[in-house]
């Protein structure tokens, strides 16, 4: 064998153990992270959407704006390169919707190589999301679950490798389909709830706890109450809000600016409508909401967004302008890098799983939220808000702190009683309403929604909020007394 032979078989071999070890690896960031437990972390989780018009009702339907011509790898490069540059590290997850892993016009199909090549260089995570967030909205459960089924296979159809993603994004998704996830596709984890969005958008879904847990076989927003509730598929939610400025339904106007009722850490509601400079102190704000005073009371802490790619230049369809949005997330991104240097940035599918590793069921979820409004826009901050939240009820308090009023109750939503989502749209039909309402909820929008004083609620219902906050029912005076 000459020289030339025996160079060839080694450039071979080298060749052979590099795609092996590049197919290892394209597996490997699809698993869990090792070791890294939920107790004593803080986690951030951005995720972006690639879509091609504003609402893809079915998989041949679709209405608003096409954003097509801000979906291209432009785009996408300054996106990820703006992440790259402000966390380095971080691992975001990308959401295509069916027309756009089914458009192949030139712009796609690069913008799609380019998201596969992120993947391999950062370990982002690529998936899909169904009728870009209000599928159970337009769509029978059937069809959401063909859908969910043909997505997720064209996903890893373009990543390749036997490639599996960890989580669906779906802004809402129906407790059938979650279970469809968890049983007959062997996902985990999906941000199938937007907390407290009501009157907002195409869809309403008000009613969830705001942190991760098991759905009920009943509806989506109410957690699994035992083994014959359970669905195994650990539901998130899409975008951390401002606990103060979401009292409102819909937006409030202050002072000629709308104060969006998901304000918090979205740049809809922030950067993009408040400017950079009132933006980011609202999204520093309800971060610190979390990564300071929720940490403590928690043990963890978990901040997410969902940033749509279209944003990026959104000025050319929406008439937002696309720079302080990019301006705003660098900066919030850089700021919560350097406050919270320990924050974890990384996939929804990875969060996800590392919150299903320490929580097998919902029976010792027990969240604790206190915020202050920050002062800006519809955030009063005169206001502050406590939420207490587990298997049984979710229950909310505030008060005023200009006058030092006694704590009220603005909302009780409880779990332990039957809940019931809607039927599938019909044909043509839109069916937005998919909130879970009963004792009392903190929109405020139904006549028995009005603020009360804890010890006004009936006695099983103060029962139930004594077995597990005794403290909430001495008052003041009574510390006071007893010194």
């Amino acid at each position: 064998m000459n020289k030339l032979e025996k160079l060839r078989k080694l450039i071979f071999k080298i060749l052979l153990v590099f795609i092996i070890a590049c197919s290892f690896c394209e597996l490997v960031t699809a698993q869990e992270i090792p070791g890294l437990q939920l107790m004593g972390h803080r986690f951030f989780t951005l995720s972006t959407v690639v879509r091609v018009r504003q609402v893809e009702v079915s998989r041949d339907s679709a209405y608003g704006p096409d954003e097509s011509s801000v979906h291209s790898p432009a785009e996408a490069r300054i996106f990820r390169e703006t992440v790259a540059n402000a966390w380095p590290g971080a691992r975001i997850t990308w959401a295509f919707s069916w027309l756009a892993l089914k458009d192949n016009r030139p712009n796609y199909r690069e913008l799609k190589k380019l998201v596969v090549s992120y993947h391999k260089k950062y370990g982002d995570e690529i998936t899909f999301i169904p009728g870009a967030y209000f599928a159970n909205m337009y769509n029978t459960r059937e069809q959401v679950s063909r859908d969910l089924h043909d997505g997720l296979k064209m996903v890893s159809q373009m990543v390749g490798n036997n490639y599996r993603p960890l989580a669906v994004i779906a802004g809402f998704l129906s407790s059938d389909n979650l279970r469809y996830l968890a049983e007959k596709e062997g996902i985990h984890v999906c941000q199938g709830n937007i907390w407290s969005q009501y009157s907002v958008d195409n869809g309403d879904g008000e009613g969830s706890i705001s942190y991760p847990y098991y759905p009920s076989l009943e509806h989506f927003c109410k957690p699994a109450q035992g083994k014959k509730d359970f669905i195994d598929c650990v539901n998130l939610d899409g975008w951390t809000v401002d606990f103060v400025n979401a009292i409102y339904p819909g937006a409030k106007f202050i002072n000629g600016k709308r104060c969006g009722s998901r304000q918090g850490v979205g740049p809809i509601e922030t950067v993009i409508r408040l400017g950079t400079e009132q933006g980011i102190k609202e999204m520093l704000s309800c971060t610190s909401a979390h990564f300071d005073t929720g940490f403590a009371l928690n043990g963890f802490a978990w901040v997410t967004c969902i940033w749509e790619l279209s944003l990026v230049e959104a000025r050319k369809i929406y008439g937002y302008d696309g720079r302080n949005g990019m301006e705003g997330l660098q900066i919030w991104l850089r700021e919560m890098h350097k406050r919270w240097p320990d924050a974890k940035c990384i996939t929804h599918g990875e969060f996800g799983m590392i919150w299903r590793n320490h929580f097998k069921n919902n029976d010792s979820i027990n969240y604790r939220f206190i915020q202050r409004g920050s002062g800006i826009c519809g955030s009063d901050s005169n206001l502050e808000v406590n939420w207490y939240m587990n298997k049984d009820f979710r229950l909310a308090l505030m008060r005023n702190l200009k006058d030092d009023s006694p704590q009220k109750v603005i909302d009780f939503t409880r779990y332990d009683l039957k809940a019931k989502e809607p039927d599938d749209p019909k044909p043509g039909q839109h069916v937005r309403n998919w909130s879970l309402m009963n004792r009392l909820n903190q929109k405020g929008i139904r006549p028995q929604d009005k603020p009360v004083d804890i010890r006004k609620l009936t006695s099983e219902e103060q029962a139930m909020i004594y077995k597990r906050y005794p403290e909430l029912f001495i008052r003041k005076h009574d510390f006071e007394k007893d010194r």
